[in-house]
């Protein structure tokens, strides 16, 4: 036999050898190894996307330096999304995640496809709009309120790669820009809710503006609500009373202590908050105040700090976080522009009581302002995820946390 002949016979006996240990599951030391290597190459594959996932996370994690926020024992915090000035969101009914902004054009969307907590994909829904902050879903539909009009954007959620042009559904909203941009939310009564800042930091406004306007879905039966409120940047009705709960931003120069920002509770139409004449329920304009009186106008249900800049908030609905928690109401606090010691940047949580008082108000997370003033981070809005998470959008970073818990 000739020795290539052997070697031959030699790689067909190797060969065989090795298909028996493939087939049978044979090898390791007894251990079941992978019976092709398609099914090696995809375990190979699913790992090293485990550890991209970990290594992504870690590398977000430093970045935002979320080993400073606290929180209350069995919660945590991670990056669901990076967002370009991330401001206020709402979730379409297939689970796509929808922000908008206030410094950008753009409207964008985020999924995260595999649950894992983490968004997988993000979109841009629409570009070249002014100052498309708020952002609403009602019946498949995205509504977008720009400063003077509302857009709406029909099946929205199977379009996401090629979004509709939109429909024009209101559009004589107020054109200033200052206190312009607007938080939007279907109430429970199927209206389209729309505060309508004062444009201006004091000022007598007109019956357009400083107030929370609402109107039905294709923008007929346009009314006002509630007046008196110099800036609102957030909505929520409470999960049981149906009743209104809103943020409101209280006027700048009257010095670094007054007034308080305010939390006010607005359980039916035509209740008016006070701006120009009244701020934080007990101190008069130094202006407009002269000849007023502040019972006369519907004090906050909560006093929230001077400049703290409440924003977006939403009633705990979800199930995941720990009993005491549900129904309780979180606030987004985007923080002190201009104020001497920077005073805000937190999330607080404040519990309604059965008749509809504050009966406590106290910090959850916190850390976005150090002890030598830097900011880290500036919470803007608040949503509830479907598996009970709690995500925050941070328009100084350009970002969407998750604050998760598990015992």
């Amino acid at each position: 036999m000739s020795f290539s002949r052997f070697l031959y016979l030699l790689r067909i006996a190797f060969s065989f050898h090795l298909l028996f240990f493939v087939v049978t599951g044979c090898g390791n030391n007894g251990e079941k190894t992978p019976s092709t290597v398609s099914e090696t190459n995809a375990e190979s594959k699913e790992s090293s996307k485990d550890e991209k996932l970990l290594e992504d996370a870690g590398t977000l994690y430093r970045k935002y330096e979320l080993d400073k926020i606290k929180l209350p024992q069995g919660f945590s915090i991670s990056v669901f999304a990076e967002i370009p000035n991330a401001r206020s969101m709402c979730w379409g009914e297939k689970g796509t995640l929808f922000i908008g902004n206030r410094n950008r054009n753009d409207v964008y969307a985020a999924v995260d496809e595999d649950n894992d907590g983490k968004a997988d994909k993000t979109y841009i829904i629409a570009s070249g709009l002014n100052m498309p902050c708020g952002v609403a879903f009602r019946k498949g539909s995205l509504y977008v309120a720009e400063v003077s009009r509302i857009l709406r954007y029909d099946n929205i959620e199977s379009r996401l790669s090629s979004p509709p042009s939109p429909e024009v559904v209101y559009d004589k909203l107020p054109t200033e820009k200052h206190h312009g941009w607007k938080f939007i939310a279907f109430g429970p009564d199927d209206k389209l809710y729309i505060p309508i800042g004062a444009p201006c930091n004091m000022c007598l406004p007109d019956d357009m503006h400083a107030n929370i306007a609402r109107m039905n879905p294709d923008g007929t039966g346009f009314e006002i609500f509630a007046r008196g409120v110099r800036n609102c940047v957030g909505l929520a009705w409470h999960p049981e009373s149906k009743e209104l709960w809103f943020t409101d931003n209280g006027r700048d120069n009257m010095g670094d202590d007054v007034p308080n920002c305010e939390l006010n509770h607005a359980p039916k139409a035509g209740m008016h908050f006070g701006y120009p004449f009244c701020h934080q329920g007990d101190i008069l304009d130094p202006e407009y105040g002269k000849g007023k009186n502040c019972s006369d106008y519907t004090a906050p249900a909560q006093k929230m700090g001077p400049h703290v800049a409440p924003l977006g908030l939403q009633f705990y609905t979800g199930s995941q976080f720990p009993a005491e928690y549900k129904n309780k109401l979180f606030v987004a606090l985007h923080g002190s522009w201009n104020r001497t010691i920077p005073n805000g940047y937190k999330i607080m949580i404040a519990t309604i009581g059965a008749d509809s008082k504050v009966v406590k108000y106290e910090p959850f997370a916190e850390g976005w302002l150090q002890k030598d003033k830097k900011v880290l981070g500036r919470p803007t809005a608040i949503e509830i995820a479907k598996d009970g998470s709690l995500l925050v959008s941070d328009d100084k970073n350009g970002v969407i946390y998750r604050i998760a818990y598990k015992k």
